[in-house]
């Protein structure tokens, strides 16, 4: 079993509350835009494991160390995240052929500052966007997601508003 810390769109801001909400996380996942430079993902990474990928504002130090997409199992779930990769019924066309070779049990993205938790009945996988957790977009509330995969299994799924933007 291990529970999962996911955030995205820190843009260079990490509230320190977010340390408290992951305390009980055996992992950190962050979906892109850690920011201009990697001191977000260093902070994180010194705190608890760390996957991640790279987002559209990112620069060279994240980019040579986060890929574009990230494809692992955790426990018993297949997992894909894209910063950019769309949802349910509005994947973008990276996603489309990812989700072709091999289609996630569990898809997650950023980038919307849109906290999103649906299930797609068509690719039978759960997707997950956190929302943003930074202080720049037009997003008013930050948001991560804090969760549970037991084997195949993924619950025990929590919504948390840090705060206004």
């Amino acid at each position: 079993m291990k529970r999962i810390g996911l955030i995205s769109d820190t843009h260079g801001y990490l509230d320190d509350a977010v340390f408290k909400h992951f305390d009980q996380c055996d992992e950190v996942w962050h979906a892109g835009d850690f920011g201009p430079a990697a001191e977000v993902a260093d902070k994180l990474a010194a705190f608890r494991p760390l996957r991640g990928v790279y987002g559209n504002i990112d620069g060279y130090d994240i980019r040579s160390t986060y890929p574009e997409r990230l494809r692992f199992t955790c426990e018993g779930v297949n997992v894909l995240m894209i910063h950019i990769g769309g949802y349910p019924g509005r994947y973008t066309a990276a996603t489309k052929a990812e989700m072709a070779i091999q289609s996630p049990k569990l898809f997650i993205s950023g980038h919307s500052h849109i906290l999103k938790v649906m299930y797609d009945d068509k690719q039978k996988c759960l997707h997950m966007n956190p929302g943003a957790a930074g202080k720049h977009g037009w997003h008013k509330v930050r948001t991560l997601i804090r969760f549970t995969i037991d084997g195949a299994d993924m619950r025990q799924c929590e919504a948390i508003e840090l705060g206004p933007r």
